[in-house]
């Protein structure tokens, strides 16, 4: 219940003492926009049987009927209008409302957390909203511009290069010496602009100087190809004169570049 209420109800979206680090400005918008959706959209459903006037309406969420007597939970501001218990849930992540706080906006009930994200952004870093006049957007979230950093030595990333990990930015240095597959032919890392051909799980460079076969070293990108033991071949012909003696299955296929990094 306390993970679910700190879930849905994110104290640093309405007390600016769990918000270290805001300038006066940004308390002052805080508290103006607590205060406001407090007295606007702030409210807590009643549990209650359904009484006999509203016998056979509708619930709010699913349309189902509610007869008399039947549980429900309704709230104060939207009207007489009434819900089963497990349809009392946020309009946007379907949670139930934990103790039913919920807030109201154009006649929809949403948890804290998704509708204070009405009004404002909120950053992906430290999980506050974002008061300040600039924010970063990148990959469909927001960050304070302080907190865009890379994920490994936080190094700003603002106006820099980065590449995504694990939904967090890393800087192309940390990438390519913590994360970076290595090139089965030279050894070197594929670096995050560089494009990469995969193959049965191994990686190459998608230059013709790598991605080629073993023993012609004719270019592979987008021809047909046999891999064995890990080596590759433009044809059987090839992988016979490799290795004539040799007894592993052989495989054909054909491989084709990716994008630069399937994280950039």
């Amino acid at each position: 219940r306390a993970r679910a209420l700190l879930q849905q109800l994110p104290p640093q979206d309405c007390d600016e003492r769990y918000c270290p680090g805001l300038a006066e400005e940004e308390r002052r918008q805080l508290r103006a926009f607590s205060a406001r959706r407090r007295q606007e959209a702030l409210g807590q459903g009643l549990a209650c049987p359904v009484p006999g006037p509203c016998h056979g309406c509708p619930c709010r969420k699913c349309g189902r009927r509610l007869n008399k007597g039947d549980p429900g939970i309704s709230a104060s501001r939207l009207g007489d209008q009434f819900w089963h218990p497990s349809c009392f849930s946020c309009h946007f992540c379907h949670q139930q409302l934990v103790d039913l706080i919920y807030f109201q906006q154009d006649g929809r009930i949403y948890c804290g957390r998704h509708h204070a994200e009405l009004f404002r952004p909120r950053c992906a870093s430290c999980d506050q909203l974002i008061f300040m006049e600039e924010c970063i957007e990148a990959e469909g979230r927001r960050w304070h511009l302080e907190h865009f950093c890379c994920l490994e030595c936080d190094e700003p990333l603002r106006g820099q290069r980065y590449v995504m990990r694990s939904g967090q930015p890393c800087c192309r240095g940390c990438f390519e010496s913590l994360f970076a597959e290595p090139c089965q032919a030279c050894g070197d890392p594929i670096g995050a602009d560089s494009e990469e051909v995969t193959h049965q799980g191994l990686h190459w460079h998608a230059r013709a100087a790598c991605f080629c076969c073993s023993l012609c070293r004719a270019p592979l990108r987008g021809q047909p190809l046999t891999c064995r033991r890990g080596r590759l071949f433009c044809s059987d012909t090839c992988s016979r004169g490799q290795d004539a003696s040799s007894t592993a299955s052989d495989s054909s296929d054909s491989a084709f570049a990716s994008a630069p990094s399937p994280d950039s």
